[in-house]
């Protein structure tokens, strides 16, 4: 399982998606994004890119770790950059699990609330991490938990990577990323194997993009797909043991008591 978090938060997120996973024996690695939580923190804004994050990753999972048979469960730039590797090495992925994420090209418009919290994140004076996480949840996060969120982020030093990702999202047709996430469209489309689509009934960010999963990839044809219910953006918070139950069923289904 290569759980990918998404901005601004980092794999503390999946703390309690991983614990349901590892009770059911599953193998979990949930890495900090390049300039999130304990990874490098790049001081520039330029720094980073939608391609530069991709290779970041793709590095860490088939260079350094050799996975195969990966499950990627991606959430925000998870699904971003994790659907794109799954398109361009489909021969290391097993299956996909997209939560509250989407694969954007520029083409449609992205949602009025999105805008906004890009706004606020590019001209706030001081950016509190703690805070956006909260606003994304729908339950009250405890003061250690927004404290944990904070951590990674000292000071202004330390902002670049949350501060530059709403900026490199493709929003127009001639963006950067436009080409090559149009050719992960392409490729998965063709995705036969199992896609899981488990989006909340709360985000007004992503949700409209679970449809589009549902229609546009075969894999995800043969799937039952569930709404984590009462969960916000951040549904790892919300609802993380029913989160981490639906991926462990997904990878590895309960077989029935046979009957007497």
């Amino acid at each position: 399982m290569l759980l990918l978090h998404g901005e601004p938060s980092w794999s503390f997120l999946y703390r309690t998606v991983m614990a349901v996973l590892a009770a059911r024996g599953l193998r979990a690695i949930a890495p900090d994004l390049i300039g999130f939580g304990r990874s490098d923190k790049p001081g520039r804004p330029e720094d980073h890119s939608y391609a530069r994050h991709v290779e970041w990753v793709r590095a860490l999972a088939f260079d350094r770790l050799d996975l195969h048979g990966v499950t990627l469960v991606g959430q925000d730039w998870g699904g971003l950059i994790g659907l794109r590797l799954v398109a361009e090495h489909p021969d290391r992925f097993a299956r996909v699990v997209a939560a509250n994420t989407g694969l954007p090209t520029g083409d449609e418009p992205m949602p009025e609330v999105w805008w906004q919290f890009r706004s606020v994140v590019e001209r706030a004076a001081t950016l509190d991490v703690s805070r956006l996480v909260q606003a994304g949840c729908q339950t009250v996060l405890p003061p250690p938990v927004r404290a944990a969120y904070a951590a990674p982020f000292p000071d202004e030093r330390y902002l670049a990577g949350p501060r530059a990702m709403p900026t490199i999202v493709p929003t127009a047709p001639d963006d950067p990323a436009t080409e090559a996430n149009r050719a992960a469209w392409k490729r998965l489309r063709t995705w036969d194997r199992p896609f899981l689509v488990a989006f909340s009934d709360r985000d007004p960010i992503t949700g409209s993009m679970a449809a589009v999963l549902k229609r546009e990839i075969p894999g995800a044809a043969g799937c039952e797909h569930p709404v984590i219910t009462g969960a916000g953006h951040f549904l790892q918070e919300d609802a993380g043991d029913r989160l981490g139950e639906v991926i462990a069923e997904f990878v590895r289904p309960r077989r029935s008591a046979p009957s007497a």
